[in-house]
C-alpha cells in the first residue's frame, strides 16, 4: 500500500512524516464512521502541527489518504481510481481536523460542503481541536437525495441538499455506518432505478443563465428544450439562474454549481448544456469541477447538424464546422505536450503533439475547403443549366421548423422527411412545381435559420445557402402559432441582411394558422391586420388551406401577363413594419 502524505509538507521534520506516514497503518471497523482513539491522535497531530489533518477512509475501514492542510484549511488530491458513477458515490469518506480557540465551535464550512459535493463523497466530518490538542465535538453531513429524506432523524438543520447530523462527541456515535450508507445509496436508486437507465443514454441538465437584459429567457429556455431533444438527448433537469453578469469561470456562480453537482447526482445526468457559448477555459473548469460532460448552444446545434447531415456537402460542410470549433479548445492536457526545445536557436526534437493536431486539423479544412469548392462549382453548372432552360426558381427560408419541407411536399407532390423537429433538413433539395395553369417553376427548400447561429456554421453552409443568390423569389415561411413569431421574422431578416439578400423579391407566408386558431387567444382581426402589414399570405401547409392562392401569388409574379394584376406591391418590402403581440 502506498504510504504517500499529501498537501502542505512543507517545514515537516522527518519525524513528523514518519508519524503521518503511521496513519495507514490504522484500521477502522466498517461500522464506525471514526473511532475515539484515532480521533485523539489526529487531534494530537493537528495541535502540534497547527494544521488541519485530513483521512479519505474507505468503506472497509482503510485510510486511502492522508493530507495536510494549513491551519485553516485543507486541499483534497485529485482522486484517481474513484471516478465510477454507476454507483453515484465515490465510495470515500472525508474527517478532518478544524482547529478551534477559545472554545468555540467550528461547525462544516462552505469548502467542506462543496467537497462532499463536488467529490460524491460517502461523508465528510470536521472534528474540533481544542487548544489543548484534544478532541472536542465531530460536525457530519451527507447529500440528502430528496428534501424529506431522513426528516424524522436527529439534525440540528437540514437543507435542500445536505442532511446535518446533530455535532457529538465521537464516543457518543452510534450511526452504523454500512447501514446509514446502503440506507442513502437505496434511496437514491429508488429516486431513479439504474436500470431504467438505457446503456449510452445522454442524460443532460439544461442551464440558461438570465442578465437583466435578457427578457426573452423563457422562449431561448423553451428553444434549448427542443435543440436537446432533436438531439436525441433526454433532458432530466432544468436550472435557470439570474445574475447581473455572467461568471468568468463557470459562467453561474459557485453555489448554482453546487446545486448542479447534487442535482444531477439525483437525477444520474451524464450531460450539461449550457445556452450560452462556452469559453474553452469555461468548459475544461465546468468538466474538472463536475466531472460530467459540458457542452454549449454551438457544439449542439454541430451535434444535430452532424446527425441529419446525409450527402456528401453537408457532411463536409458540418465537419468543417466542427473542426473550426475545435481547433482554439485543442489544449496541452499534461507535460507531455509542452514545447520542447534545446540546442541553439532553441531548437528542439520537433513538433509536440499539440501543435500536430492544430497543424492536421489546419489541413484538414484546407482539403475540405477545395472539395467544398469543386461542389460549388457543380451546384453553378447546374444552375447555369437551369437558367438556359429558363427556369425561374423559388426559394423557401425561414426558421427552422417553420413547416419548409412540409410546404415542398404539398406543392410538388413529394414525401421528403418533415419532422416537428428543429433542423429536420439540412440538405437543400430542389423540385418541379407546376401550376394549374401549367407553369413550371423551381421550388428549392433550404436549412432553416436560428437566432444567434454559430459564426462557424455561417461560413460553412455558405455553398447551401447560394441557393438563393439565384432565386427569382424567396417564399419566407413563418410558424404563426409560435408566440416568438416575430423575433423569428427578424433573425431571419438579419441572416438575408448579412448575405446581402435583402434586394431580392420576398414573400412573407404565414403558415400553420390552424395551431394558431386553436390556442383561445386568437384573434381573426389581429390576424388579418398583421397579414396586411406584412403584405403577406396565411396557410396551412399541413392541411393545404389557401395553398391555391399562395400557388396564384407565385404565378402571377414569375410568369406576368397581359390583364392580371402585378402583385409586386404584395411582395415584402426591404423595411420590415414593426408589430407586436398575435
Amino acid at each position: 500500500m502506498s504510504r504517500i502524505v499529501y498537501g502542505n509538507l512543507q517545514g515537516l521534520k522527518p519525524s513528523e512524516l514518519r508519524r503521518l506516514e503511521r496513519l495507514y497503518l490504522r484500521k477502522i471497523s466498517p461500522q464506525a464512521i471514526i473511532t475515539p482513539d484515532l480521533a485523539w491522535e489526529l487531534a494530537e497531530i493537528s495541535s502540534q502541527l497547527n494544521r488541519q489533518i485530513g483521512l479519505l477512509i474507505n468503506r472497509k475501514g482503510e485510510i486511502d489518504y492522508v493530507i495536510v492542510g494549513t491551519h485553516s484549511q485543507i486541499e483534497i488530491p485529485e482522486l484517481r481510481g474513484y471516478r465510477d458513477f454507476a454507483s453515484r458515490l465515490k465510495g470515500l469518506r472525508l474527517i478532518h481536523t478544524h482547529l478551534v480557540k477559545n472554545n468555540k465551535a467550528s461547525s462544516l464550512d462552505d469548502d467542506d460542503l462543496l467537497d462532499l459535493a463536488f467529490l460524491r463523497l460517502d461523508l465528510v466530518g470536521a472534528l474540533e481541536v481544542n487548544e489543548r490538542g484534544e478532541p472536542g465535538k465531530i460536525h457530519l453531513a451527507h447529500i440528502l437525495p430528496h428534501q424529506d429524506f431522513f426528516q424524522a432523524s436527529l439534525a440540528e438543520k437540514d437543507s435542500q441538499f445536505f442532511f446535518f447530523f446533530k455535532p457529538r462527541y465521537v464516543w457518543d456515535l452510534k450511526e452504523n455506518f454500512i447501514e446509514l450508507i446502503k440506507n442513502l445509496e437505496a434511496e437514491l436508486e429508488r429516486i431513479q432505478p439504474l436500470k431504467t437507465i438505457k446503456d449510452n443514454e445522454d442524460r443532460a441538465l439544461i442551464i440558461l443563465v438570465r442578465e437583466p437584459h435578457t427578457h426573452d429567457w423563457e422562449e431561448r429556455l423553451n428553444e434549448l428544450r427542443e435543440l436537446t431533444r432533436t438531439a436525441g438527448v433526454t433532458i432530466v433537469g432544468e436550472i435557470i439562474q439570474k445574475r447581473p453578469s455572467l461568471d468568468p469561470r463557470y459562467l453561474i456562480g459557485k453555489g448554482k454549481l453546487l446545486e448542479v453537482m447534487i442535482q444531477a447526482m439525483r437525477t444520474r445526468a451524464n450531460l450539461l448544456i449550457f445556452d450560452r457559448e462556452l469559453s474553452p477555459s469555461q468548459v475544461r473548469a465546468l468538466t474538472e469541477a463536475t466531472d460530467l460532460r459540458v457542452i454549449d448552444r454551438t457544439q449542439l446545434i454541430l451535434d444535430i447538424f452532424a446527425q441529419r447531415a446525409k450527402s456528401r456537402e453537408g457532411k463536409i460542410q458540418v465537419e468543417m464546422a466542427q473542426l473550426r470549433y475545435a481547433l482554439p479548445r485543442l489544449r496541452a492536457k499534461d507535460d507531455a505536450f509542452s514545447r520542447l526545445t534545446g540546442g541553439i536557436g532553441g531548437r528542439g526534437p520537433g513538433e509536440t503533439k499539440l501543435e500536430v493536431d492544430r497543424r492536421r486539423i489546419k489541413d484538414r479544412l484546407a482539403k475540405l475547403e477545395r472539395e467544398l469548392d469543386k461542389i460549388s462549382s457543380e451546384r453553378e453548372l447546374r444552375r447555369s443549366r437551369r437558367k438556359k432552360l429558363n427556369f425561374k426558381v423559388v426559394a423557401l427560408i425561414g426558421y427552422t421548423n417553420a413547416g419548409k419541407t412540409t410546404l415542398l411536399n404539398r406543392l410538388s407532390k413529394e414525401n421528403y422527411l418533415a419532422e416537428d423537429k428543429l433542423f429536420a433538413t439540412l440538405d437543400p433539395v430542389t423540385k418541379i412545381v407546376r401550376t394549374e395553369n401549367g407553369k413550371i417553376f423551381l421550388l428549392t427548400d433550404t436549412v432553416g435559420f436560428i437566432r444567434d447561429l454559430p459564426e462557424d456554421l455561417k461560413k460553412a453552409f455558405k455553398a447551401t445557402l447560394e441557393e438563393l443568390y439565384n432565386a427569382d423569389l424567396l417564399i419566407h415561411l413563418v410558424d404563426i402559432s409560435h408566440p416568438d413569431w416575430e423575433n423569428h421574422v427578424q433573425t431571419v431578416e438579419t441572416v438575408l441582411e448579412e448575405m446581402d439578400l435583402l434586394k431580392t423579391p420576398r414573400l412573407v407566408v404565414f403558415n400553420k394558422v390552424d395551431l394558431l386558431k386553436e390556442r383561445e387567444d386568437f384573434s381573426p382581426r389581429l390576424l388579418e391586420r398583421v397579414i396586411k402589414q406584412y403584405g403577406g399570405l396565411e396557410i396551412s401547409a399541413k392541411t393545404g388551406y389557401n395553398l391555391e392562392k399562395l400557388l396564384d401569388t407565385i404565378e402571377r409574379y414569375l410568369f406576368p401577363e397581359k390583364g392580371l394584376p402585378s402583385f409586386e406591391e404584395d411582395i415584402l418590402p426591404t423595411t420590415l413594419p414593426e408589430h407586436r403581440g398575435l
